[in-house]
């Protein structure tokens, strides 16, 4: 299979980033996410035969990263959920070409499964949590699961060298806005970046409101009136984060702004569902099937040029037009299907 030059889609934009869901089952039930109305105990997840095989996957990424990926992030559902986890880590870091893998999880797993994430090549690690309050916490994450041990989780991945460790806090308003300076104060000085994700309208399950987003510049001024921070340059072209630095030198925070400043004409991710479906926006309506040709036994070449083509189609730009997109009844794929 040769290498071929960066493929671009038709606004230009490069395919760097590769988002993996290795399941789409989960510990949780954030009602952002996958409320526990919907995702009880009756609800069906996908079969093992129908979720793609670690072989398969480490398959589909050598062709992703020959068609110009250099990172790639597995997500779930909760991927510490998936058997054997650190083999697929381990197959993927031999991988000539990935300069970042790293992977998002909710941390309630990950104090036993840190260093041996470490061990098999895991580089970094984002841990979702969304406040430190226990109540709020216990409530986001649907079950009054104790958030004691997702920082514990936290604090063995930094021990174990999984740096560096970030936390992203999904900021709902009258939810957890109020909790927002608790984090800074606990991870402040520590390493650990904190980025504050506004509310987004991912999938169709998770009520999503506008007057419920707080948006990164009240938080910005928010913060700034108690710990004073200073923008900073991005670490690359495509990184979402708007990142910033306390002025006293004791680390930095991030906030994502999908919502009310939107960065679809830098991004360059792609995304793997649980099933093989390539989604090309993380507001798609659906993905292009990658599981059937690979299983019929189609090779490198014809796989890298199916990808291709559709990543060389791609006019994604949800969050540019959300007004326009929102007002209609739009179906869009689940988050927990392809991560965040």
């Amino acid at each position: 299979m040769g290498i071929t030059t960066n493929v671009k889609d038709t606004f230009g934009r490069s395919m760097r980033d590769l988002r993996i869901s290795v399941t789409d089952r989960c510990n949780f039930r954030c009602p952002y996410c996958m409320p526990a109305e919907v995702f009880g105990e009756r609800y069906k997840f996908l079969p093992k035969a129908e979720i793609l095989s670690f072989e398969e996957i480490s398959r589909l990424s050598r062709i992703f990263v020959s068609l110009g990926v250099n990172k790639i992030r597995l997500t779930g559902g909760e991927p510490l959920l998936r058997d054997g986890l650190e083999n697929l880590i381990d197959m993927l870091g031999d991988i000539d070409g990935i300069d970042d893998l790293t992977l998002t999880t909710n941390g309630y797993l990950l104090a036993k499964q840190a260093e041996a994430l470490k061990q098999a090549g895991l580089q970094r690690i984002t841990v979702s949590l969304d406040s430190l309050d226990q109540q709020v916490f216990g409530s986001m994450n649907g079950l009054g699961y104790s958030v004691d041990r997702v920082l514990s989780g936290i604090e063995k991945a930094r021990s174990v060298g999984l740096d560096p460790v970030k936390v992203n806090c999904v900021v709902q308003k009258g939810v957890n806005d109020h909790t927002v300076l608790d984090l800074i104060r606990y991870f402040r000085g520590t390493g650990v970046i904190v980025r504050f994700i506004e509310f987004m309208d991912v999938g169709n399950i998770n009520g999503w409101k506008l007057d419920q987003v707080v948006p990164s510049s009240e938080l910005v001024r928010m913060i700034n009136t108690v710990f004073p921070i200073e923008p900073v340059d991005k670490n690359y072209n495509g990184e979402v984060a708007e990142r910033y630095r306390y002025l006293d030198g004791k680390g930095e925070i991030g906030f994502i702004s999908s919502v009310t400043e939107t960065f679809c004409m830098n991004c360059t991710r792609a995304r793997l569902s649980t099933d093989g479906k390539l989604v090309t926006c993380l507001f798609a309506g659906d993905g292009q099937d990658l599981r059937t040709p690979l299983r019929a036994g189609i090779d490198d070449n014809e796989l890298r040029d199916m990808i291709a083509g559709i990543w060389n189609v791609r006019e994604d730009r949800y969050s540019d037009i959300r007004s326009s997109m929102t007002s209609s009844d739009i179906k869009k794929v689940e988050m927990y299907q392809i991560g965040g």
